[in-house]
């Protein structure tokens, strides 16, 4: 693992603040690459920031376990995908309080992917790797490691976040390629979303979080939740590609 576990919180902490520092710098990039101007799209990003934040903790909060909100807040369990809910939520709000209507997918999309590229290296660094890989070419914790997160040492363990770095550097280069390629504004982070919801539903299964149901766990059972309407929107994606094919076609 390589970090010490009593420094696990701070090189956590700063690779996602790295990670947001990142985001907003490509993201005034773009800004000014597609000549927008309008500095209500400052306060959107910072309701994205508030609400991901928010999310991350209160869409997690297990009363079961820590009845209190306040203990859960200081101590409790965080989630990239309730994050991405609550920026999600936090970019309408911002948008509905500012009567900001364009499309701001488009912007935003490759931000994300860049930062989570940064931020997960934060999670690989400081947290259980991953499930047993069969073979000795994964990471092997120390015995010592292996007693902080209830695993087993001395055995090659799928890098999981490692996987899901990998997944958004792609992810930030398939959009810096064809981010003004699609047909409609938006259609970029719909895209990125799909993608990244298909590709987080398979990692879960080397990811080692507790099953919930049918050996599925609680972040496999939110997406499929999700999926179908994704894929909706994939679908419409799609269709809005093919009359402007047919129009290159034509002459």
């Amino acid at each position: 693992m390589g970090v010490p576990y009593a420094a696990s919180g701070a090189v956590h902490g700063l690779l996602v603040g790295l990670g947001i520092a990142a985001a907003l710098g490509f993201f005034a990039l773009e800004k000014r690459r597609r000549g927008l101007a309008d500095d209500r799209l400052w306060a959107i990003a910072g309701f994205a920031l508030a609400f991901g934040a928010i999310g991350a903790r209160l869409f997690t909060w297990d009363v079961a376990r820590v009845p209190s909100l306040a203990a859960w807040w200081e101590a409790g369990d965080r989630s990239i995908l309730a994050g991405l809910v609550g920026a999600w939520l936090g970019v309408h709000v911002g948008k509905l309080i500012l009567r900001y209507r364009p499309s701001t997918g488009d912007l935003f999309a490759p931000a994300v992917a860049l930062s989570m590229a940064i931020g997960r290296i934060g999670c690989l660094l400081t947290e259980l790797p991953g499930t047993p890989t069969g073979g000795a070419w994964g990471l092997v914790l120390t015995p010592e490691q292996a007693a902080l997160f209830g695993a087993q040492a001395g055995v090659g363990l799928h890098p999981s976040f490692a996987y899901e770095i990998a997944f958004h550097a792609l992810a930030f280069a398939a959009m810096l390629h064809y981010r003004d390629r699609l047909a409609r504004p938006g259609d970029l982070f719909v895209l990125y979303v799909a993608g990244y919801a298909l590709f987080r539903f398979a990692v879960e299964f080397v990811r080692g979080n507790e099953a919930m149901w049918l050996g599925l766990s609680g972040p496999q059972w939110f997406l499929l939740i999700v999926l179908p309407l994704l894929a909706w929107r994939v679908w419409t994606v799609v269709a809005a590609l093919r009359p402007a094919r047919q129009e290159e076609v034509a002459p």
